[in-house]
């Protein structure tokens, strides 16, 4: 029997600038095993997928992953343009740690009300590689927070990835926010220069992600390594 999984996030799960975990996902299991739908939205925050959660129920799946908070924690750094991130996501009030923390409990118990599907919540990728930092404190952080949700799987992704970080121990690059033209600069090196987002990832010193924050492949096998280990075994 195909188990029919729903991946929810952002830009993460969309995979226009990230590897696409959902195809290292698939991969991972036997041919036919699982049919996976995605629902990723570029820049969202948890009250955006709290929003857009009609179509995950209209038509429920047997297990749900949600992979949400990147943004949300990216809004608590000195340098991220969190104005202009509200007026782009039209978010009502002003992005803080205890409004995640009610969007993603309401993603939650919606999803449990509504279907009868497994879910799994993955805590945060790190943002940035330097451990010690604050982009990578303030994932850490978030992702606390995801642990803390009660009556659904915990996925730790951000654990997962903190170690393979402390064995690779990368170059203490500084975390830069990424700029909507630093965006468009990884995709046009993609597209027209032809070149992988791991070639991208290794020119800039970068371990896990292609920009801080987006995933390479060795970033995204560890979200599907998580999602695999942590969720489906258990579905069976």
């Amino acid at each position: 029997m195909t188990l029919r999984i729903a991946c929810l996030g952002d830009s993460l799960t969309r995979a226009q600038f990230s590897v696409d975990y959902l195809d290292l996902l698939e991969r991972r299991r036997p041919p036919g095993d699982v049919r996976l739908a995605r629902f990723g939205a570029n820049g969202d925050f948890a009250h955006n997928l709290l929003q857009r959660l009609d179509a995950v129920v209209t038509n429920p799946p047997d297990v749900i992953t949600v992979l949400i908070g990147t943004n949300d924690a990216r809004a608590s750094l000195a340098d991220y343009p969190v104005d202009q991130a509200m007026k782009r996501k039209q978010l009502p009030e002003r992005p803080s740690a205890g409004w995640f923390q009610q969007c993603l409990g309401a993603v939650v118990a919606r999803l449990r009300a509504e279907t009868d599907a497994t879910i799994g919540l993955l805590s945060l990728p790190v943002l940035g590689q330097q451990l010690d930092g604050a982009a990578a404190q303030a994932s850490q952080a978030y992702s606390r927070m995801v642990a803390a949700t009660d009556e659904v799987a915990y996925l730790p992704l951000h654990e997962r990835q903190t170690e393979e970080l402390r064995r690779a121990d990368p170059p203490p690059i500084p975390y830069r926010e990424v700029t909507p033209a630093a965006a468009v600069g990884v995709l046009l090196q993609h597209a027209v220069l032809r070149r992988s987002l791991d070639t991208i990832a290794r020119r800039r010193g970068l371990v896990l992600t292609t920009d801080h924050i987006h995933q390479n492949s060795r970033g995204a096998a560890l979200i599907s390594e998580v999602i695999d280990a942590g969720l489906l075994t258990r579905s069976r």
